[in-house]
Parts: C-alpha cells; sequence; structure tokens
C-alpha cells in the first residue's frame, strides 16, 4: 500500500509539473485574472438584473480560489470547480440537495455564459455569467481542465527553487560575487531557521553575459532547466528592455532586480517587483521640488541625450511639470556625441532659464558646466539620474541637485548589526556594500512574501502576497510597498544638494513620495 501510494503521488507530481500549453496559459490568466492576453473584452452579468462590470472585477478565482476548490465568505460556499470534482461519472449532489450530471466541455461553456448547470439549473445567484469571445471561452475550459492539478515550477514538499543571474566575469565579476555571497549567506541563515513552511529555499545561479542577448538566454536556461519558481536580485543594468519581458513570458516572478531603470510602463508586467525608484520617478521628485521654488519653477530647461530611457524621463519632467500647473520647459535634444553645450549656452543668453535638468552623460554634464563658467552663468542644476562630480567648477557650489532613491538614514541599526554578523560568519567580502544591500532586501522582501503566501504555494499567491506589501521595513531602504499597479517599492525620493568645497552632498528633503 505504501509503495503504491508514493506511485501515485510520484505520477500526480510529475503531471503537474508538465508546463502549460499556450492556450491553457491563456485559459489560466482569464481564470485567475479575468482579462484576455489578446485584449478582448471580457464582462461578467451580475443577478437577476444582469448588471455589467468589466471581468476584471470578478474573476473566477476571485471565489473559486486559485487551485478551484472554492472559498467560503460570508455565508456563501463556491462550489469545487476542479476537474476531478466536475466530472464525477455519477455527477454532483450539492448541499442544497441541487443534483445534475457530470460536467462536459459543452456544459462548462453554458455554465459559464449562461449561469447553468448540467441539468439546466440555475447555479447560485452569485455565479456570475461571462461575455467572452469563442477564442478566449475554448482556452478557459482547457484550462480549466488542469485546474487543481496545475502547480508551479520549483515547488517541491521539502523545497522552492529561488533563482539569481549575476555578472561572473569583466569588470563586474567582483561585485556580483558580492552579491551572491550575501545571497548565499541569508538563504542559509533561513533553511537554518527551519525554511519556509519547512521548505527550503534552493538557490541557483547563472551568469549574465556580455549582451543583453546572452543574459536572456541565460536566465531563461535556467528558469526552464532548473525549474526556478521565482528570481531575486538579478543584475538588470544595461539590459532591462530586452531582459524584462522574458519574466512575464515564462510567468515568473522577479524580486528586487539591480536596476537603475524600472519599467513600470504600460501593460504593467506583473511579474515584477522593484524596490527602489528610477530616473523617472526621481525626475518626479525632482520637479515637485523645484514647484515649491518661485525664483526658478517657471524658467526651467531640459537638456537629453536621445534614447528610450532618457525620453522616459523627459516625459516624466513634462508630466509631473503639468500636474503641478507649471509651464513646460524649453528642450535641447541631442544625439550620442553631439552635444554642442557652447550653443546651447550661448543660445539661451536673451534668456536664460534659472534651471536646467540635465539627463545624459557625465561626461557631457562636465562639458555643460564648463561652458556655463565661461559665460559666468551658474543656473540651477537637477540631475534626475546622477552623474554629478565633486569637481564640478566652483560657481556651481550649492546648485547642483540631485535625487536619491535611497539614503545612509535608511539603514537601521539592527539590519546593518546584521548584515554584519553574516559578513563576519561567512566570511563575506567588506566591498561593494550597495549590491550587497540591494541583494539582501531583495531577498528580504521574497522571503517576507513566501511567507504570506501559506503552505499552499503557488506563483500567483506570491504575486498577490507582494502586492499586499505595505511599508515593509528591510531595515536598509525605504519602507517597501507594492500593490496591484504599483510595482516600485519605495516609490519616492530624498532631494540632495552638493557641497563642493566639502566634497560631500546635503539633504535639502525629507522622502518625498510621488503617486
Amino acid at each position: 500500500m505504501q509503495c503504491l501510494a508514493l506511485t501515485v503521488f510520484s505520477f500526480l507530481t510529475a503531471s503537474a509539473q508538465v508546463p502549460l500549453s499556450p492556450q491553457e496559459s491563456r485559459g489560466k490568466e482569464i481564470y485567475l485574472l479575468g482579462t484576455s492576453k489578446a485584449g478582448r473584452n471580457i464582462l461578467a452579468y451580475i443577478g437577476d438584473e444582469s448588471m455589467e462590470v468589466p471581468g476584471n472585477s470578478m474573476a473566477c478565482a476571485n471565489c473559486h480560489g486559485l487551485s478551484g476548490q472554492g472559498k467560503p465568505e460570508g455565508g456563501i460556499d463556491p462550489s469545487n470547480i476542479t476537474w476531478e470534482a466536475l466530472s464525477k461519472p455519477y455527477g454532483v449532489t450539492h448541499s442544497s440537495g441541487r443534483k445534475h450530471p457530470p460536467y462536459t466541455a459543452r456544459a462548462l461553456e453554458f455554465a459559464i455564459t449562461r449561469g447553468l448547470d448540467p441539468a439546466g439549473h440555475r447555479l447560485q445567484f452569485t455565479m456570475p455569467r461571462y461575455q467572452m469571445s469563442k477564442e478566449d471561452l475554448d482556452d478557459l475550459i482547457l484550462y480549466l481542465k488542469r485546474l487543481g492539478t496545475d502547480v508551479d515550477p520549483g515547488i517541491n514538499e521539502d523545497k522552492i527553487v529561488i533563482g539569481t543571474a549575476l555578472p561572473a566575469s569583466g569588470v563586474l565579476a567582483e561585485m556580483g560575487q558580492a552579491a551572491k555571497d550575501i545571497l548565499t549567506a541569508y538563504f542559509a541563515e533561513v533553511n537554518a531557521q527551519g525554511g519556509v513552511y519547512n521548505r527550503r529555499i534552493d538557490l541557483k545561479f547563472t551568469e549574465t553575459g556580455p549582451d543583453a542577448a546572452t543574459t536572456r538566454n541565460n536566465i531563461e536556461r535556467l528558469i526552464k532547466d532548473e525549474k526556478v519558481f521565482a528570481m531575486t536580485g538579478v543584475f538588470l543594468a544595461g539590459a532591462e528592455k530586452e531582459v524584462i519581458p522574458t519574466f512575464a513570458q515564462l510567468e515568473t516572478p522577479l524580486v528586487g532586480p539591480m536596476t537603475l531603470f524600472p519599467d513600470v510602463g504600460t501593460p504593467l508586467n506583473r511579474q515584477v517587483f522593484y524596490l527602489l525608484s528610477g530616473g523617472a520617478t526621481q525626475a518626479r521628485v525632482l520637479v515637485s521640488f523645484v514647484a515649491k521654488k518661485p525664483d526658478i519653477k517657471d524658467s526651467l530647461a531640459v537638456i537629453y541625450q536621445l534614447s528610450d530611457l532618457n525620453t522616459s524621463i523627459f516625459d516624466a519632467i513634462k508630466s509631473q511639470l503639468q500636474k503641478e500647473s507649471l509651464k513646460s520647459p524649453m528642450s535641447y535634444v541631442y544625439t550620442s556625441g553631439s552635444l554642442h553645450a557652447d550653443e546651447f549656452v550661448k543660445g539661451t543668453r536673451q534668456n536664460p532659464p534659472a534651471a536646467v535638468f540635465f539627463v545624459g552623460p557625465a561626461q557631457d554634464l562636465a562639458s555643460l558646466l564648463n561652458e556655463c563658467e565661461k559665460e559666468n552663468w551658474y543656473p540651477q542644476i537637477f540631475l534626475p539620474n546622477g552623474g554629478a562630480s565633486f569637481n564640478a567648477p566652483a560657481g556651481f557650489d550649492g546648485k547642483i541637485f540631485l535625487a536619491l532613491p535611497a539614503a545612509p538614514t535608511d539603514q537601521k541599526p539592527d539590519a546593518l548589526n546584521e548584515l554584519r554578523a553574516l559578513a563576519e560568519k561567512y566570511n563575506l567580502p567588506q566591498n561593494h556594500l550597495a549590491a550587497q544591500v540591494t541583494a539582501d532586501s531583495g531577498a528580504k522582501v521574497l522571503v517576507e512574501a513566501l511567507k504570506r503566501s501559506g503552505k499552499e504555494l503557488s506563483r500567483e499567491k506570491l504575486i498577490q502576497s507582494l502586492e499586499g506589501l505595505y511599508q515593509y521595513s528591510t531595515g536598509l531602504t525605504p519602507p517597501i510597498s507594492y500593490g496591484p499597479n504599483r510595482r516600485i517599492g519605495a516609490l519616492g525620493a530624498y532631494v540632495v544638494v552638493l557641497n563642493l568645497k566639502e566634497k560631500k552632498w546635503a539633504p535639502v528633503t525629507g522622502w518625498v513620495e510621488v503617486n
């Protein structure tokens, strides 16, 4: 009997790991979210009056649960809609006394679209009737046949497989090793304390490549070959545009990637959760700061080097200016290697702006500041994505402002002591503290969400747990909050000014949050 049980368990485990087909994957999105991957409308009709609401407000999983077992709530007991329960050969008798034959695919269509069971009886009054395309309906029904056995990769009785991708060669190898060491040490401590619901974290690594395509391929291979459940601490700098879509395509959550440019455009990538804000958010914070300075708020210019990332920062500046009811700035756009700082400076002498937002590389900023010095013109300079140097001309002392997504004041003594204890116990390197802090913080957020997801773990549960985090303290970063439409944990920045004489920066605001 024991052998038989083990055989059955092994069969069920193996079948649960069979990847979803493209149709089943599309159906899963409809079941979980009430949305169509193809962008087609899904509508739900409720009650005798057939009140119409968007499908995403009445997703199947809201009542029937991620596994289809039903979530009793408020006196309502939704049916078990796993295929095993629906297709019982002798039919089903509900607690209300309602009986019906087993479901078929055709009967499911009637249940979903007309609210009728296989015997033609009305379903519970709380069950919506859905209107969707034939293609979406077919996809949903295919997925319903997998419901209850669809277990995400990387979840076993005794472990959860987590992956990361870090530089292992080149100039960033030392930084990558520091991040790898802290992740290894942190998860070793989690495992020593019993793991997450007695599942240990099994950490898998891959190397980032010399180009974005190689990095993407390495990550895809790691997720597929090692059956990775989720990833954390992935080094994305410079490869964001090519790599980020991979996590949506493979439906793999990513928590705390290392990047200066979080992508939170439309449509939202549900799988990726960033810790700190990037250039676009920092630009908004700087504009909010400028809006409170009457001497400069209506006299602005923006210089930016043309690129997708820089254009997104420029768009954020314009959007925030509009939100603050400020007029559009004068703009100067240039391509790589073509900044004519002298022409810009001389061209503005008749009506010089009081402040300049600069978005470009450090060498171009240096060129601009030097040209300003030649003309004895020292406007206030705002840098949404950094690049400032303490070697700027002395006339800019106290006039160069940056937005920082985190500050040393965010690092609490207890968390720093914990980090030092890990470093001592596991003989971790003492340099690359910023990489260690980011990797450690991302791992903490991931483990917290895993704990909140409970023993019955899935990727969707993890995403929902992350979306429920509010003001979660890593002890090393500003508090982290996510939501269904929010993927940057610390959505704001501090404004600081450069003290060129003492070669340090000084805060001029506290934490500034933006919506």
